[in-house]
């Protein structure tokens, strides 16, 4: 039990930082709907696509190890 409780907490703090240098295209602006006229579309390459899969990666090993703690 203790294992899986370290783990959680190594995934929590890796999530939060692939989260945190992931760069906001949008803003605030776009997030409530500002600037409706430009349509762009947006393909992650590079570093911004290895930081998206990782956080990915991560939420969904969390999930997993939070399922796995409540039936042990």
């Amino acid at each position: 039990m203790t294992y899986i409780s370290v783990f959680q907490i190594i995934l929590s703090v890796g999530l939060i930082i692939t989260i945190l240098l992931q760069r906001s295209e949008a803003g605030l602006g776009g997030a409530l709907g500002g600037d409706l006229g430009s349509s762009t579309h947006h393909t992650r390459r590079g570093m911004e696509k290895v930081l998206f899969q990782l956080s990915v990666v991560f939420s969904i090993l969390f999930a997993v190890t939070a399922i796995v703690a409540l039936v042990l």
